[in-house]
């Protein structure tokens, strides 16, 4: 049986241009060598959630379902722009307890698929299943996010269930919210998002 060194986690998908994981420890364990962390967190305006600390080092982009579209389209620019690769670590949120988020999930997977779309499509395995979770399920994604364990805990908490259906509007948004610029990635056009 071999064992693998502390510099090598093969769960760090890091062979991979797409990389998919959940929550902070998910970013930690694929963030290393990524140009972008996509924080997915479809609720996090329902109520304000900040986001948490991330591995220093790549730009972070915060995403859901509004600006899917949006997110994919300004990764294949700055890809273009640098002129290689980017690689990026697409990070469902999750709770702040660490739960599973159904709604994040589903979100992830379709910036991949979009990301596929538009000709990126070196996914990891884990980046795949959150990418077919979502197309197999496009059609569900609003009943979906609202039935959620979170979408339920956003309305328990006095949110109104017209809010959290709108954050589950699929490219109901052209902009890109920029968290982080990165050394490379980010720079340049941060202030058009």
């Amino acid at each position: 049986m071999s064992q693998s060194t502390p510099e090598f986690d093969p769960r760090a998908q890091a062979s991979y241009q797409v990389r998919f994981d959940q929550g902070v420890t998910g970013a930690q364990r694929i963030g290393g060598g990524a140009d972008v962390i996509v924080w997915v967190d479809v609720l996090a305006d329902v109520p304000s959630r900040a986001i948490p600390e991330l591995p220093a080092g790549p730009a972070v982009l915060e995403a859901g379902f509004i600006d899917v579209a949006a997110v994919a389209a300004w990764l294949l620019a700055e890809q273009e722009r640098i002129g290689r690769r980017v690689f990026i670590a697409i990070v469902a949120a999750g709770g702040s307890d660490g739960a599973f988020a159904a709604d994040d999930v589903l979100a992830a997977g379709a910036i991949v698929d979009a990301l596929i779309d538009l000709g990126i499509d070196d996914t990891s395995p884990e980046a795949a299943v959150a990418c077919g979770a979502f197309t197999s399920l496009r059609r569900a994604v609003r009943h979906l996010t609202g039935a959620s364990g979170s979408g339920r805990a956003a309305t328990a908490a006095g949110v109104d269930p017209a809010v959290v259906h709108a954050a589950s509007g699929l490219d109901s948004s052209s902009s890109v919210r920029i968290t982080r610029t990165g050394a490379d990635v980010g720079a340049v056009d941060a202030t058009t998002a």
